[in-house]
């Protein structure tokens, strides 16, 4: 992967607006350029696009939607982005934060309306910290459904994309401008190809072990959830041609991935869920979040825990196909009582029973929480129990380049490159410096906002340039 000088290439091919990268953010551009009347390529390296959005719960947060407004949900962008700056502690670009947000519904509509994208509002619990019913999602809860209906409006307008092509070089005027890049087939063949604008929308960093050894030591060892093509193309492009990176240490992680099954099954702590460890302890406050959750459960023994909850948590669980999935695997064990539980846990029946009983008197208001949790917000959990065993995971790299409201790719000092742009796992997310700042959800806000503002602005510098 390497920035050459454009000077003297000539290019077979040449088109206005270029993509790298066919997950949600590299398809909105796309969409969102043709939108706006530029003709557009989407090169990517997998045979079939999926990237790190078919691995998501395919879940967008939005306030303001028209989907809110029919629920009675009263949401605001100033609401969204107070709640995604208490996340990050105030230690993320607040601007940017704003600036998605107020974007976010006319995104989300546009998703809808004008894509054709089934989605709906999720009501039936809050995740951490939201305060609203504000996350759109495709019915069954996954990301390769919301992956598929974005390729499905790209097929019904004719779009240009390109699979199995990795872009592998990027082709360079002496002024910074990106004049084209190259890709390589899977037998090797290589093409060069030229445009008038390019969108970086290819990847974080997770699937690089040498670029999160560097960045993101702490998680060096924790299991990879993403895409495997997260290799960190888009921010070494960047550095290459004196792009600023920021919160290079930031990650979404994740606190309750099943165990060996691959599965995500937070949704079951959202009403009254708790986990404990092979000793049958509590260890954390599970409500603060599930990417900061990941370490927090990587420390225990064995690096795994067990999510404990009732039938809310099986019943929210069962809206998404993947906790389905689970159940038709053996992942959920069932229990009708606390000795059955240790049973088919084989967790210690005397420290599990009194774990329980210590959350019933938490959730009675008897007791308070040494880890800061409020368990008198839901009823303790009533028999019969469920029980899946999880682990932590790393799921996508939150730090990248540094883009402006128009998704431009920003130089050290803070002017932006000519004609680069850049969104989802490529840019810097919302989340702040460390793992603990995630806002659920805002990887796929990130990307889907991202991309659309980006393929607006391509697509209207690429007019201005004739092409």
């Amino acid at each position: 992967m390497a920035v050459l000088s454009a000077s003297g290439r000539r290019f077979e091919t040449e088109v206005p607006v270029l993509i790298i990268g066919a997950g949600a953010c590299g398809l909105c551009a796309a969409l969102a350029a043709h939108g706006q009347g530029a003709d557009v390529l989407v090169v990517e390296r997998d045979p079939t696009p999926s990237g790190s959005t078919a691995l998501s719960s395919g879940l967008i947060p939005a306030a303001g939607t028209k989907l809110q407004r029919r629920h009675g949900v009263e949401d605001t962008p100033a609401q969204l982005a107070e709640e995604i700056l208490a996340k990050a502690k105030y230690q993320t670009d607040a601007a940017m934060v704003l600036t998605i947000a107020k974007a976010s519904a006319r995104t989300v509509d546009w998703i809808m309306d004008d894509l054709g994208v089934k989605l709906e509002l999720l009501t039936s619990f809050l995740y951490p910290g939201h305060q609203r019913h504000r996350m759109h999602g495709p019915p069954n809860r996954t990301g390769a459904e919301l992956e598929g209906g974005l390729l499905a409006a790209v097929e019904r307008r004719g779009l240009d994309l390109v699979p199995g092509a990795t872009a592998v070089d990027l082709y360079v005027e002496d002024d910074e401008r990106v004049r084209g890049i190259a890709i390589q087939r899977p037998d090797g063949r290589r093409e060069d190809i030229g445009c008038a604008a390019l969108v970086l929308a290819c990847s974080g960093f997770g699937g690089n072990a040498d670029m999160v050894r560097e960045y993101i030591p702490a998680i060096k060892e924790a299991m990879y959830f993403g895409h495997v093509g997260n290799k960190g193309d888009a921010v070494r492009w960047g550095l290459a041609l004196g792009a600023a990176v920021a919160d290079m240490a930031s990650y979404q992680g994740h606190g309750a991935v099943a165990h060996p099954h691959g599965i995500p099954m937070w949704d079951t702590i959202t009403v009254g869920g708790y986990q404990v460890n092979l000793r049958g302890e509590r260890f954390s406050n599970e409500e603060s979040g599930y990417s900061e959750q990941a370490l927090e459960v990587l420390r225990q023994p064995d690096h795994v825990v067990w999510n404990i909850y009732d039938e809310r948590g099986h019943a929210i669980g069962s809206e998404s196909i993947e906790y389905r999935r689970g159940v038709e695997l053996g992942a959920v064990r069932r229990a009708e009582s606390v000795s059955d539980l240790a049973r088919v846990t084989g967790l210690p029946s005397a420290a599990l029973a009194a774990t329980i009983a210590e959350v019933e008197a938490m959730a009675a208001g008897t007791k308070s929480d040494r880890f800061g949790r409020d368990f008198t917000l839901k009823p303790a959990l009533k028999p019969p129990y469920y029980a899946v065993k999880v682990t932590g995971a790393v799921f996508h790299t939150q730090g990248g380049l540094v883009v402006d409201e128009r998704a431009r790719v920003r130089r050290r000092d803070g002017r932006p490159l000519p004609n680069l742009f850049a969104g989802g796992g490529a840019a810097r997310g919302l989340s702040g410096p460390a793992d603990w700042g995630y806002f659920s959800g805002s990887g796929l806000m990130m990307a889907t906002n991202l991309g659309r503002l980006a393929g607006e602005a391509a697509a209207a510098l690429a007019g201005r340039s004739g092409r």
